[in-house]
């Protein structure tokens, strides 16, 4: 290459080496066996320079070595360098990374329950961790000089992302932050904020990949390009990106209606050849099985493939079909080194314990090459799958969109089997940003060419719709960032109340918010001019037409009222009927999906109120909410919504003793004793009364004031109605506008308003005096950390032997994924169950506290109630119960039960920090049930 270039040209590339050997970057460059791509070089030199750097750039483009070359100059400064990950799978990967680069002695691993070489100038660790390093004023921090916050997205996480705000904002100035992040769309305005709150940072976005992507569709045995050859594929060049023809018309033949009889063709039905044709046609659109895509990606020399499947229970039968089906991927040489890998990683795991985690099952689907990678799984078992997966000797993966989240996977191939999945709430499409990470897997830098994405065809699938998630490039960044109480304490503690409130102003949540209140105040101006033409439009010349059609709302207005109330009425008789049912009663559901005949097995009352017959029922805040058996077998907790109209009993019937509603036997037989019974019963139908609108004096007055206004006899009154109701509605946005504007500006620091109050009411703050209560609750962070808080401060858990306190403690941190209405979970009984009731009870003062406070947990504020689905099964295991039965009774999957056990240990951690040290039990037995629950599976679960 050189030797084209002229001695003049020669000499200038000689200097630029020189002078590049003289910077630290020179050096650092020489560790690789690679070249950098020039986003990296621009980043490492704005580091270098001594700005702090914001990287925004695809999955797998190598953003990482920004975060690295932050290592290398802290190393050569003699300073400390913390590289921050969100989840500890991350942090187990970097740490490994960068001990193989730069010895053990000089990393060290800070996680949860980890703590590995703490000291060492380079320490890997959870953002939480740095929080919490931070508001405890850690020595730790003490010469350190570069923060790398890698996957910095996560600040958009609803549940977590607020303690990357609080790290940015309360990272001493002197620390140079190096911030990662996949590529957003609003990277500019993200970077502006770092820019104010952390002084001069250099922003750098590069939206290329290291590997070309192609994106495809699979169709029967054909696999189609979504996008035409001469196109621009998956960022190729710069070309437009048309959707192949092929698959639009695929998509049109599929959408026409089937052959109809009644149609006819030119007066003759349609012919026989024509419908032949039809459908061979259409004999070639299926959507290919699980085993047909693997085979289809083999022979194609498309894999290794991570195939994302939004379901765990999905990701598992993936595997089975796999084997069932034949396929074998591994000759026998691999197939002995899969098992001489596997055997070894899981040496310290007991064979009974072997039997219950399906590891013989697993074990035969990874010596075939074929394996299921999700959070249900034991974290040993997902890092042996991902550890198989790099080194090529599993080439079929599949696994729900957790492991998108930035785990060291890389495939050749990434297929979706949907473009929809559960959200927790419902089924909902999948966004071009959720797109974009799950196919960015695709291509491994260094080993392919190029990288390939396959998308499943489904019935009516449209490949517009796809070919624009494929092309969009939106995916915004959005602050998630909420005052919690534990920060408010910490806050208050170290800066006061002033100042607390103050540096809250300066997070990403309000620069947003401020940001977006330009654009809305625009608007208010623009609509005050459309006013004025409305008031104009609306000018009577008998009179005051604004008056005139002030009178016809408020009477529209009123007539509304009345039918509410008239709504509310009937919804009161309702739940007053409701409040009669007893169990036993047979009762006509007349209205929602559970709609007829249904059997009451628990009336379902409010906590505190009796139906007369000494049964109390559930806690709920909306009425009475029975427990019915329907007649089609299913047990249901029905709610006011399904009672529109007071309900009777129409029979009645005992209900056995013996009865379990998780028993599918016990459901039949009742619910056919129930047909037998009241099967012939017919519902009584409801009659509404008298309107009451028919005898009021308001809208008597109001109809009498209309008439007799001047306004009334205009011929073209409703014309200037027409215009008045422009104007009024106009009107209600405009105020409307104003008052986001007012509650945008500022409102970060109003919730944090509202907090205080609440904790100087509860004597956790005098002022900015943080007492001793506040001080307890300055070190338990976590979701409930004020109920944890209140638990300690009333001595709930004083006396709890440690399986008990873990129960207790699980109540705190555990979520059950889907709610179960049917049954109540299993308690332990005696003190723990005391406990955990009175734990109940504490949070519904809190929750009626905040309610009086306005503090509102829809905004992301607050205590949610305690969940307490865990607290059988992690008694069971603190109680040193075989992992056989304690997993067979919390009917749950290993890799779940290790996750919640260790956020359990995490939690008991804080407790045993925060709990009274004189004439107290609690921080005692904390400790003990740390070592009662990290025994096991939960022990030998790796690292993280």
């Amino acid at each position: 290459m050189t030797e084209d270039l002229s001695p003049a040209e020669r000499y200038q590339a000689f200097r630029l080496r020189a002078a590049e050997q003289a910077t630290a970057l020179g050096p650092f460059r020489e560790m690789y066996d690679f070249g950098l791509d020039p986003y990296q070089i621009e980043a490492c030199k704005a580091l270098e320079a001594g700005k702090g750097v914001l990287v925004a750039a695809p999955t797998g483009s190598g953003k990482t070595i920004v975060g690295e070359f932050a290592v290398h100059l802290a190393l050569e400064q003699g300073r400390k360098c913390f590289y921050t990950t969100p989840i500890k799978a991350l942090s187990n990967q970097k740490f490994a990374d960068l001990v193989r680069r730069y010895g053990s002695d000089k990393v060290g691993l800070l996680t949860g329950d980890n703590s590995v070489n703490a000291d060492a100038p380079v320490v890997v660790m959870t953002t939480e961790v740095l929080r919490n390093m931070l508001y405890a004023g850690s020595q730790a921090l003490n010469g350190l000089g570069y923060v790398v916050m890698d996957e910095v997205h996560y600040l958009s996480d609803r549940f977590r992302g607020a303690v990357w705000e609080e790290v940015i904002i309360h990272l001493p100035p002197s620390v140079t932050l190096v911030s990662l992040s996949a590529t957003v769309s609003n990277a500019e305005e993200f970077g502006d904020w770092l820019d104010t709150v952390r002084g001069d940072t250099e922003v750098i976005v590069s939206e290329q990949r290291p590997v070309p992507l192609w994106q495809h569709v699979l169709a029967g045995r054909r696999m189609y390009d979504l996008f035409e050859e001469e196109s621009d594929h998956g960022g190729r060049g710069t070309g437009r990106r048309e959707v192949n023809p092929d698959l639009v018309r695929l998509a049109r033949m599929e959408n026409q209606r089937g052959y109809n009889p009644r149609e006819r063709r030119r007066g003759k039905m349609v012919r026989e050849a024509d419908r032949e044709r039809e459908r061979r046609q259409r004999s070639r659109i299926w959507t290919p099985s699980r085993p047909e895509v693997i085979d289809r990606l083999d022979a194609e020399g498309l894999l290794p493939a991570i195939t994302f499947i939004f379901s765990r229970a999905a990701c598992e039968a993936a595997v089975q079909q796999c084997l069932h089906a034949g396929l074998r991927l591994n000759d026998d040489d691999k197939r002995r080194l899969v098992r001489e890998i596997v055997e070894e990683r899981t040496a310290s795991i007991p064979p009974e314990d072997l039997h219950v985690l399906g590891y013989y099952e697993w074990l035969e689907g990874l010596e075939r090459g074929i394996a299921a990678h999700h959070a249900g799984m034991l974290p040993r078992f997902k890092e042996i799958v991902e550890e198989l997966f790099v080194r090529g000797l599993v080439k079929a993966v599949f696994a729900t969109e957790t492991l998108a989240l930035g785990i060291n996977m890389p495939a050749r191939s990434v297929v979706l089997e949907k473009l929809v999945k559960w959200n927790g709430e419902q089924h909902a499409d999948i966004t071009p940003g959720e797109y974009t990470q799950l196919t960015g897997r695709a291509g491994r830098r260094g080993i392919d060419v190029e990288g390939h994405a396959v998308v499943l065809w489904q019935r009516g699938m449209d490949p517009g719709a796809l070919a624009g998630l494929a092309g969009t490039r939106t995916y915004p960044l959005r602050s998630s960032f909420r005052p919690s109480y534990n920060m408010a304490v910490n806050l208050v503690q170290q800066f006061g109340r002033h100042r607390s409130r103050e540096l809250l102003e300066t997070s990403f949540a309000q620069f947003q918010a401020d940001r977006s209140v330009v654009g809305i105040s625009r608007q208010v101006q623009r609509n005050e001019e459309g006013l004025e033409g409305y008031r104009e439009g609306m000018t009577c010349h008998l009179g005051d037409f604004e008056e005139y059609a002030r009178l016809r709302r408020d009477l529209k207005d009123r007539e509304t009222e009345l039918a509410k109330q008239g709504a509310s009425q009937r919804r009161a008789a309702a739940a007053a009927s409701l409040e009669k049912l007893k169990p036993g009663d047979v009762i006509h559901v007349p209205t929602g999906k559970f709609a007829g005949l249904a059997l009451v097995l628990d009336p379902g009352l409010p906590a505190g109120r009796t139906n007369g017959h000494g049964h109390r029922g559930m806690e709920y805040h909306d009425g009475p909410r029975p427990l019915v058996l329907t007649a089609e077998r299913q047990v249901k907790r029905l709610a006011s919504i399904d009672f529109p109209v007071p309900v009777e009993a129409v029979e009645r019937m005992r209900v056995p003793k013996s009865f379990n509603p998780r028993s599918p036997q016990s459901r039949r037989d009742l619910a056919s004793a129930l047909r037998s019974k009241a099967g012939h019963t017919v519902p009584d139908r409801h009659r509404r009364g008298r309107a009451p609108a028919a005898d009021d004096r308001e809208i008597a007055r109001l109809r009498s004031e209309l008439r007799a206004h001047p306004c009334h006899g205009c011929d073209e009154r409703e014309d200037h109605a027409r215009w008045a109701e422009r104007f009024h509605r106009l009107q209600r946005d405009t105020r409307q506008l104003e008052r986001r504007i007012e509650g945008r500006t500022n409102t970060i620091a109003r919730t944090f308003d509202r907090i205080v109050a609440l904790l100087t009411e509860l004597d956790y703050l005098r002022g900015s005096e943080v007492t001793e209560h506040g001080r307890r609750l300055a070190r338990l962070y976590g979701e409930l950390d004020l109920l944890a808080s209140e638990c300690l401060r009333a001595g709930v858990w004083e006396g709890l032997n440690p399986a008990e306190l873990a129960a207790c403690v699980s109540a705190l941190v555990y979520e059950a994924r889907q709610a179960d209405d049917a049954v109540a979970p299993k308690l332990p009984s005696g003190p723990a169950k005391t406990a955990l009731g009175e734990m109940v009870r504490i949070w519904g003062r809190l929750d009626a506290l905040e309610e009086d406070f306005k503090i509102n947990q829809a905004e992301g504020v607050g205590q949610r109630e305690p969940d307490l689905g865990f607290a059988w099964a992690v008694y069971m295991w603190a109680s040193g119960r075989p992992l056989d039965e304690v997993l067979r009774e919390a009917d749950m999957p290993a890799g779940d039960f290790v996750r919640w056990c260790k956020q359990v240990i995490d939690v008991l951690g804080q407790v045993a920090a925060a709990a009274p040290r004189e004439d107290s039990s609690v921080a005692r037995n904390a400790r003990k049930a740390v070592d009662e629950v990290l025994r096991g599976v939960v022990a030998y679960s790796s690292l993280g």
